[in-house]
């Protein structure tokens, strides 16, 4: 199991569960969504992403399904967990589109773009 930043917690107050280590996500590459001083895109929701995300996305320029290993980027596939940006995520939410968000891997940072309820609507 990947290490947790000691302390992290997720949208619920509890403590921050792992997104996923298949692929391996997070801005960390630790397989949760921890943010810190360096993750100004703060990647801090924990989604579940579908294709019609996906495309979302790469219209927006994007493009999550592209592998990138430069970045340790695997390219995404629909039903793949990933820790998105939280702007990315909103974004999404406010056009009908926004993934599947797993709350207990969701970091409270979250919560400075979009209310619990918005998430809990998207709840798996």
């Amino acid at each position: 199991m990947p290490a947790r930043k000691s302390g992290a917690k997720n949208v619920l107050g509890t403590e921050l569960a792992v997104c996923s280590t298949d692929p391996m996500t997070g801005f960390y590459r630790d397989g949760c969504c921890n943010t810190g001083g360096q993750d100004v895109g703060l990647h801090v929701v924990c989604c579940e992403v579908t294709a019609e995300f996906l495309e979302f996305s790469r219209e927006r320029g994007n493009d999550l399904s592209t592998p990138m290993p430069m970045y340790e980027f695997p390219g995404l596939q629909p039903g793949d967990r990933w820790c998105l940006c939280a702007a990315r995520w909103k974004e999404a939410f406010d056009a009908g589109k926004a993934p599947q968000v797993h709350l207990e891997a969701t970091h409270i940072s979250a919560l400075e773009f979009a209310s619990l309820e918005e998430l809990e609507q998207y709840r798996v």
